[in-house]
């Protein structure tokens, strides 16, 4: 059988990316599942072994045809020196940029079946004048997709978002019958691309008890009621609206497949206090599938050899089980 290839770009060189992705591939077990390539930097790696204390060899490849297991095989892009833990650098940025950009163009040429991603920085790549604010604004761009659905997996329990980086009330100005229904039908095309057919998918309400019949808000009887019937008609497997106090936890038990909550925080709370670590995000809808750790660079601890690796061989891990289905 052959083993999906995951390209895994280094992520801000600042941050705790380098030292996570030397502890993952210092894991035997995970070259059992994969063929993990990193896009970045010989002397970034070389520093993080060392910080960590992993003994794991480096291979330098220019091509994932040429992958050796059990080791580091990476792809070296030489686009900066070492640099300072810790703190936002415009060469930082941009070096986390090429590197999703290299490995995009491995994605798109299918010489690597699926991305798991390491953390950037916001202000770092503002300081290098890339105009996006994510992960997934730079994917969309690259791969001129409109609009990739987000999907969080931890233990089993798969949520999916809305909306993603608005404010609050934005976020309230987005629960639109017309949206719901979009997502309905969006979530459901992509639980069927991960392999998962006939799903049940539960909808988060909005406001406290769903609204309690209006008492607390009138976007549940108005916007997302009517979108759920409407799905419904159309042969859609979908209940709710449901509690957001309650419909993680009936997701969880098993209840529904996934649930789509309808903003950033409602289900990034859900799915972080449940697992912070194990919490992966999956894009669905670009040309390959993408995972990522669900942390940031985490610059306090930068540079130290204690950051926590679990998140990063989880998301490597999903893009191994799912890579096949996208």
């Amino acid at each position: 059988m052959n083993k999906p290839t995951i390209a895994i770009p280094l992520g801000d060189p600042a941050g705790v990316g380098p030292e996570i992705i030397v502890k993952s591939l210092s894991k035997p077990d995970l070259y059992e599942i994969c063929n993990p390539i990193v896009i970045g930097n010989d002397i970034i790696i070389k520093n993080a072994l060392k910080i960590c204390n992993e003994v794991t060899e480096i291979h330098l490849i220019d091509s994932p045809r040429k992958y050796q297991t059990n080791k580091i095989n990476l792809i070296n892009l030489n686009n900066i020196e070492f640099t300072q833990f810790g703190t936002v650098q415009a060469t930082c940025g941009r070096a986390a940029y090429e590197y999703i950009e290299t490995a995009v163009k491995l994605a798109i040429a299918g010489e690597v079946s699926a991305i798991a991603t390491t953390p950037i920085n916001k202000e770092s790549l503002n300081a290098a004048k890339v105009n996006h604010i994510g992960h997934t604004e730079i994917l969309a761009e690259l791969t001129q997709t409109k609009d990739p659905l987000t999907m969080f997996e931890v233990r089993g329990m798969r949520v999916f978002f809305l909306s993603r980086h608005v404010s609050l009330r934005q976020a309230c100005d987005l629960v639109t019958k017309e949206r719901v229904l979009e997502y309905i039908i969006r979530c459901n095309k992509a639980l069927s691309k991960l392999g998962i057919s006939n799903s049940k998918l539960a909808i988060a309400g909005l406001n406290p008890h769903s609204g309690d019949s209006g008492l607390f808000g009138n976007e549940e009887i108005e916007q997302v009621e009517p979108a759920i019937k409407e799905a419904k008609q159309l042969g859609y497997n979908v209940v709710g609206p449901i509690g957001a106090d309650s419909v993680f936890h009936q997701a969880l038990q098993g209840h529904y497949d996934a649930v789509l909550s309808l903003y950033h925080d409602q289900g990034h709370i859900a799915t972080k206090t449940l697992d912070f670590e194990k919490t992966i995000a999956i894009t669905i809808g670009l040309p390959f599938l993408r995972t990522s750790v669900d942390h940031g660079t985490a610059f306090d601890i930068a540079g130290k050899g204690i950051a926590s690796a679990v998140s990063m061989t989880e998301a490597i891990r999903l893009a191994a089980k799912y890579s096949n289905f996208n």
